[in-house]
């Protein structure tokens, strides 16, 4: 008989076995883990070549796996439709023994965000290849339908000499994605707060920043975000409170590029800064047109045609600002219900 004074006993949970298969793919070792996913080096029996293996944490219950299940079919049915050097390539998606998983093209490099937080050197030249190259694959996804609606350091894959490669698509927009019926109705609910995906804000376009539906122009201004970054040694607005930084993204302009660092060449910071601009009417409408201006001045040193500053960008006091400020009302009030940061948590991986 156990003494009521005797110490309780912690219960002992089995460790998950370890994965050695999963489909017909034999899993070699684990290439990165997160509190929800996991990326396996696999090998391919049949066509005999090493893939990324992406799926879920063994420690997830089947209640939790139901319930991210969603954006992991998402990324494969958007990615899985494109077919361009600086896309990601996925082979194959499928769900077998309860486990869902995608087969997808092993890249051997580093996120752009590690290089950045390493304060790793890029010239400026290769800053502008590197764009230019990730707007000519954003420009052919939206020209299929697809916008990826979270571009960021984090999902730009660097490959080999400065090549770019664009990943995780779990909240793209896509013909045939999951969840379609409720994105044609409202879908700023679905890309702020469904299934906490989003992450931080900082490359949100002002738009979704007001909790509006993101378009192919949400992905040129995010992209220009990231340029921005590249090229001035910081981001564009800084914030650790969300509220804050969401507002600083809907109402104001941050200097220019070359205005944070005299080395760059004004007609880079125009290009950034037009891709930047707060009304969606007034970037470029497609990402070719940004790709050709970058193109440009790589060829030539042309400068691109001069944006004309915004009235919606004064600290809200003016009359063109009062829009904006009452889009971005309606989103503060949603981020206070819903707990702030918090709703704005993890990724499928760190």
């Amino acid at each position: 008989m156990t003494s009521p004074h005797a110490p309780a006993l912690k219960q002992v949970v089995p460790a998950p076995p370890e994965l050695k298969r999963v489909g017909r793919f034999t899993i070699l070792r684990e290439l990165g883990r997160g509190a929800i996913g996991v990326v396996y080096l696999a090998q391919d029996p049949i066509i005999d070549r090493q893939i990324a293996l992406k799926t879920f944490n063994p420690k997830l219950s089947q209640i939790e796996r139901k319930k991210h299940e969603e954006q992991l079919i998402n990324e494969a049915r958007a990615a899985g439709r494109l077919s361009h050097p600086h896309i990601i390539t996925i082979y194959d998606a499928n769900t077998e023994g309860g486990l869902t998983y995608i087969a997808m093209e092993y890249l051997q490099g580093r996120e752009l965000s590690r290089l950045l937080a390493r304060e790793h050197p890029f010239e400026l030249n290769d800053i502008a290849t590197i764009i230019w190259k990730v707007a000519d694959a954003l420009d052919y996804a939206h020209r299929n339908d697809v916008v990826h609606r979270d571009i960021k350091p984090a999902n730009i894959f660097m490959v080999g000499e400065n090549q770019p490669k664009i990943v995780d698509f779990g909240i793209a927009r896509s013909p045939n994605r999951v969840a379609d019926q409720f994105a044609q109705t409202n879908d700023a609910p679905y890309t702020l707060f469904h299934n906490n995906i989003l992450g931080t804000p900082t490359y949100m376009s002002p738009e979704q920043a007001c909790g509006e539906p993101a378009d192919a122009r949400s992905d040129i201004y995010a992209l220009g975000a990231v340029m921005y970054e590249m090229l001035a040694g910081r981001k564009p607005f800084q914030s650790r409170d969300t509220e804050k930084l969401l507002q600083m993204i809907a109402l104001k302009t941050p200097p220019a590029p070359h205005e944070v660092n005299p080395e760059v060449p004004e007609a880079l910071s125009l290009i950034v800064m037009k891709a930047m601009q707060k009304r969606p009417e007034k970037r470029y409408q497609h990402a070719h047109e940004m790709a050709n201006d970058i193109k440009r001045y790589l060829v030539k040193g042309r400068r691109p045609q001069k944006p004309k500053p915004e009235m919606e960008e004064d600290d809200g006091a003016g009359e063109a600002s009062r829009p904006a400020l009452k889009r971005f009302a309606w989103l503060a009030g949603l981020l206070a219900l819903a707990g702030g940061a918090a709703v704005l948590g993890s990724r499928f991986l760190p």
